[in-house]
C-alpha cells in the first residue's frame, strides 16, 4: 500500500504525540498543508511571518521539554525563519524544522526562489551553522529514517535545532507505507547519561571538605528539570548557589541559599562569593561572557584561588572559559542526586552555615530597599521598578514569563522574584529583540491554563512584528503584551551615551528632534484585541487584572523613564569604547606589583 508522503509525515508527528506545527503557507508546502487540514490531532498554527513561527515554536518547547515543529516555505521563508532558529540553538532549546524546497528535477536552473549562488539546491546550506544537522531529503524513501534522527537528536544531549528540507516534488510522491514501520518500533526516548560513581563521590569529597563552596548554576538545570536536586544538595551542604541570566528560576528567588545572578548585572555581594570560592561546582553553564565579567580576573571568577568543577551535557562546554579540577559529561538531574547521595555518606548530618544564611537574607533585603522608592514611585512615565512592583502585586505566583532584552530581561533577572520554577523565560545567547512578544503565543500553548505574560520594550515590540497580534486572534491565544515603553533602544542608548556622550541612532525621534513612539495600544486596537495606553502610574495595575480577568489577548502600553539597570560587573565592550591601559584585547595585565587591577572595580588580587 502506498500513500503519499506529506500524508505519512503528518501520520508521523501523530504518533510522536506532536499538538502544534507552527508555520507560514508557500507554495513548496502546500501539500503538507493539506494533510494537516486532515489532522485531527495536530493543530496547524499559522503566522503572518515566519519569525514569529519560529520564536513561538522555540517558547512551545521551552515548556514542554520536547522539539516543536516549524514548518516553512523555500528561500525567503527559510531565510525568515533564521533569527528564531537560531535563538532556539544559542538557548538549547530542541526543535524541528520542515522547510519546502525547489522541485529536486530542477537543481540548479534557478527556478523560483532557489537558492544557489555557490552550490546547486543548497538553501539548507544556511543553517549550517547553527542547527545541529540539516539533511536534505534526495529520496522520498528517506524520510521516515531521518525524521527518527531528526527529532532524537534535537532532543538529546545538549538541545537544538535540526533542520530537513524537503524539495516540495517529494511531498507530493507516493511511499509504500511498509517504509514507516521502523518508526513504530523507534523509541522516542534518549536516555541521558549520569556521572560515574567515582566522579560524583570525588566531587561530593571536595564540596564536603571545601571551606568557600559556590554551586554555579545555569540554564542547564531547567531544561534538566532539576530544580529540587540543586536546592537539596545545596540545602544540605548549606552550599550557597549563584546562577546565570538563563538560571533564573533554577530555585525559587527567595531560596535562602541564592547568592543571585552574576556577570554584568549580577551583584557585589554574589561576586564577592564567587570570585573568593575555594571551589566552584559548575553545572549547565558555559561560564559566558555576559555571567563572567568578560571573564575579568577577580570580579566574578578568579582560576588563581578557586579549583573549578564543570558538568555539563555538551563536552565542548567544559573547561572552555576555565580550567576544570574535575570535568564530566551528565544529566544535571541524575548528577545532582548522585552527589547528594554522595555527600550523605561522608557527612550523613550535613553542613550548617547559619552565618551564611543570615547574611543573604540581609543583603538581599537591603538590596530590595535599595529601589524600593523607585518601586513605590508615582511618577509618569512610570520607573520601571514600580512597573516590575505591579506585575509582581497582580500576578499569580505560576504566571508564565517572557521577556526582551534591556531592561525588561536585565532588570527582571536581576530584581524581579520568580518563586516557581521554570516561570521566565528569557533569550540569553543570541538575545534577540522581539523573543518575548513572539514566545509567549508558544507559552500559553504549552501552558493554557496559566497567565501567560510578556514584558518587552517598545523596540523589541516593534522588532518582534507586532503581527503576532493577527497570530493570537486568528488562533485564539489568550496572551498580555506588556510594552515598557522608553521611545528607545534604551540599553545601547545608555551605553553610547556613557561612552561617547551621545544618543545618536538609539532613540525615537520626528525630525524637528521631538520624542516619538507609535501608539501600540491603537495598533493593537487595528488588530483587534483589547488594549490600553496607560497615562497616570495608578493606572497601571488595575488594567493588568482586566487583562488578566478578560482571558483574551490583551495590550498595555506602558510610558517607562529609561533609568539604567546597575551594573556591578565588568563588561569589555566599555572597555573597547574607552581603552584601559592595562586591558589589551579583552585581557587584562598585571600591574608592576603582579595584581590584576580591573578599572572601576574594587577587586584585586595577587599571584
Amino acid at each position: 500500500m502506498k500513500k503519499i508522503l506529506a500524508e505519512q509525515v503528518v501520520d508521523y508527528l501523530e504518533r510522536r504525540d506532536v499538538k502544534y506545527v507552527f508555520g507560514l503557507c508557500g507554495h513548496t508546502v502546500i501539500a503538507m498543508l493539506d494533510a494537516l487540514s486532515k489532522s485531527d490531532k495536530v493543530k496547524y498554527i499559522s503566522n503572518r511571518h515566519e519569525h514569529i513561527a519560529a520564536t513561538a515554536a522555540d517558547g512551545y518547547a521551552r515548556v514542554t521539554h520536547k522539539a516543536s515543529v516549524v514548518m516553512c516555505h523555500l528561500g525567503p521563508g527559510l531565510t525568515n525563519a533564521t533569527t528564531g532558529v537560531a535563538n532556539a540553538a544559542f538557548d538549547s532549546i530542541p526543535m524541528v524544522v520542515i522547510a519546502g524546497d525547489v522541485p529536486s528535477y530542477y537543481y540548479g536552473r534557478h527556478p523560483h526562489q532557489e537558492v544557489n549562488m555557490h552550490c546547486d539546491g543548497s538553501q539548507y546550506d544556511i543553517y549550517k551553522p547553527f542547527v545541529k544537522r540539516a539533511w536534505r531529503i534526495d529520496n522520498p524513501d528517506m524520510m521516515p529514517q531521518i525524521l527518527d534522527k531528526a527529532f532524537r537528536l534535537a532532543e538529546s544531549g545538549r538541545p537544538g535545532p535540526v533542520l530537513i528540507s524537503v524539495p516540495m516534488d517529494m511531498f507530493s510522491r507516493e511511499v509504500d507505507v511498509d517504509l514507516f514501520e521502523r518508526t513504530y518500533r523507534d523509541s522516542h526516548e534518549t536516555v541521558r547519561p549520569a556521572l560515574d560513581p567515582d566522579t560524583a563521590a570525588k566531587i561530593a569529597k571536595m564540596l564536603v571538605e571545601a571551606k568557600d563552596p559556590v554551586i554555579h548554576a545555569g540554564g542547564g538545570i531547567l531544561l534538566s528539570q532539576a530544580s529540587d536536586e540543586l536546592a537539596a544538595l545545596s540545602d544540605f551542604l548549606d552550599i550557597p548557589i549563584s546562577r546565570t541570566l538563563m538560571g533564573q528560576g533554577c530555585v525559587p528567588d527567595n531560596f535562602p541559599l541564592l547568592l543571585g545572578q552574576t556577570g554584568f548585572w549580577g551583584l557585589e555581594f554574589t561576586h564577592s562569593k564567587t570570585a573568593n570560592a575555594d571551589v566552584i561546582l559548575g553545572i549547565g553553564t558555559r561560564f559566558a561572557e555576559a555571567d563572567s565579567s568578560s571573564w575579568y580576573p577577580g570580579v566574578t571568577f578568579n582560576m588563581e584561588k578557586t579549583k573549578f568543577i564543570q558538568i555539563d551535557i555538551d563536552p565542548m562546554e567544559i573547561g572552555r572559559n576555565y580550567p576544570v579540577e574535575i570535568g564530566a559529561i551528565a544529566d544535571a538531574k541524575a548528577a545532582l542526586k548522585q552527589i547528594l547521595d554522595e555527600a550523605k555518606k561522608i557527612c550523613p548530618n550535613g553542613i550548617d552555615r547559619p552565618e551564611l544564611r543570615e547574611q543573604i537574607a540581609k543583603v538581599r533585603a537591603e538590596f530590595k530597599a535599595s529601589y524600593h522608592d523607585l518601586s513605590v514611585d508615582d511618577r509618569f512615565p512610570m520607573t520601571p521598578q514600580r512597573i516590575l512592583k505591579d506585575v509582581k502585586d497582580v500576578l499569580p505566583a505560576n504566571a508564565m514569563i517572557t521577556t526582551d532584552v534591556g531592561w525588561n530581561k536585565n532588570g527582571v533577572a536581576q530584581q524581579y522574584e520568580i518563586l516557581e520554577p521554570g516561570t521566565i523565560h528569557h533569550t540569553s545567547g543570541l538575545a534577540t529583540m522581539g523573543f518575548g512578544a513572539c514566545s509567549v503565543l508558544g507559552v500559553k500553548l504549552a501552558a493554557p491554563d496559566r497567565v501567560c505574560i510578556t514584558l518587552t520594550g517598545d523596540g523589541g515590540f516593534g522588532a518582534a512584528n507586532p503581527s503576532c497580534i493577527a497570530t493570537a486572534v486568528e488562533q485564539n491565544i489568550p496572551v498580555i503584551w506588556v510594552v515598557m515603553n522608553n521611545s528607545a533602544f534604551g540599553t545601547i542608548a545608555g551605553l553610547e551615551n556613557g561612552n561617547y556622550g551621545t544618543q545618536f541612532g538609539t532613540v525615537f525621534q520626528t525630525p524637528d528632534g521631538a520624542s516619538y513612539s507609535p501608539n501600540w495600544a491603537e495598533v493593537a486596537k487595528g488588530y483587534g484585541i483589547k488594549a490600553v495606553r496607560i497615562e497616570s502610574a495608578d493606572q497601571f495595575a488595575p488594567a493588568l487584572k482586566e487583562a488578566i480577568e478578560s482571558n483574551e489577548p490583551y495590550l498595555i502600553d506602558v510610558p517607562m523613564v529609561n533609568l539604567p539597570v546597575p551594573t556591578p560587573g565588568c563588561w569589555n565592550i566599555n572597555d573597547i569604547y574607552t581603552p584601559k591601559p592595562n586591558i589589551v584585547d579583552g585581557v587584562v595585565r598585571r600591574n608592576e606589583d603582579g595584581e590584576f587591577v580591573v578599572p572601576n572595580h574594587s577587586a584585586t588580587h595577587k599571584t
